[in-house]
């Protein structure tokens, strides 16, 4: 898969797993990578832009049983910008989607 259409839709992949549940980085990295190949460290810069952000705060939690883990959480602004962006790329997506369709047709 292109490179650059990675880069445009990981960050909101990230909002959108967020969305749903706390969670922690490894657990976000194994979602997302099932889906889409990326790298192992991929997604721990995401995670760091979006708290400077003011996206994500952490908290530590040790139901796991072993050392404490950083859960990330949205925070309200998180969650508007999730929706917001969420928005955005479905409407994108489906004009991107029309342009290829539509240019299918025209060729001989």
């Amino acid at each position: 898969m292109n490179i650059q259409y990675k880069k445009g839709v990981l960050e909101l992949c990230v909002l959108a797993i967020l969305y749903r549940h706390d969670c922690y980085g490894y657990d976000i990295s194994e979602f997302i990578s099932k889906r889409i190949d990326i790298s192992d460290g991929t997604v721990y810069p995401i995670l760091r832009k979006l708290k400077s952000d003011g996206m994500v705060t952490t908290y530590l939690s040790e139901d796991s049983g072993g050392p404490p883990r950083k859960y990330y959480t949205l925070t309200d602004l998180g969650e508007k910008e999730f929706l917001q962006s969420k928005e955005e790329w479905s409407s994108f997506i489906r004009v991107v989607e029309e342009i290829l369709t539509e240019g299918s047709h025209e060729k001989n």
